[in-house]
């Protein structure tokens, strides 16, 4: 057993090699929609299967203006969600359709356990494409509600 351990810390530790790194994700000037104005937001795209399971784990701060948007190439059902699993910061989730309008948004705390299995699961409860994950408080703090609508196109966030 005893020389079974620093075989498993070698593979452990490459396991979390191989998640990509984050700060290298493609950075994009966006917009929330609300009836009453555009909010400009800084996004990171995380666009591939890694990406995605990576998410905003490790990171001690988010910018206050800045998240993660998740981009789906298929619907995801309503039972599908996140978790918070070696996420450091509290934050908020909006499950957003294919045009980008918000079609649910849930809050999620961080998981203390280092067991993922032990980590609740903050499902849709609503079909999606994309989720949004900005700072905890984030969108409550700017009015943004079901309804309204993330936009990708700089013409719109005047």
């Amino acid at each position: 057993m005893r020389a079974l351990f620093p075989v498993m810390t070698l593979l452990f530790s490459g396991c979390l090699a191989a998640l990509p790194d984050n700060q290298s994700l493609p950075v994009k000037q966006a917009c929330l929609i609300s009836e009453e104005r555009a909010i400009p937001i800084t996004l990171e795209i995380a666009r591939s299967s890694e990406e995605r399971s990576r998410g905003l784990m490790e990171r001690e701060m988010l910018e206050p203006d800045a998240g993660m948007l998740f981009v789906y190439s298929n619907e995801r059902r309503a039972d599908h969600g996140f978790w918070m699993y070696r996420t450091l910061i509290p934050l908020d989730i909006a499950y957003l359709d294919r045009q980008g309008t918000i079609r649910a948004i849930r809050q999620m705390a961080p998981c203390p356990s280092g067991q993922g299995r032990d980590c609740p699961t903050y499902r849709a409860g609503v079909p999606f494409y994309l989720a949004l994950e900005m700072n905890q408080g984030y969108f409550q703090s700017r009015k943004i509600e079901v309804g309204d609508r993330l936009s990708l196109e700089p013409s719109d966030c005047h």
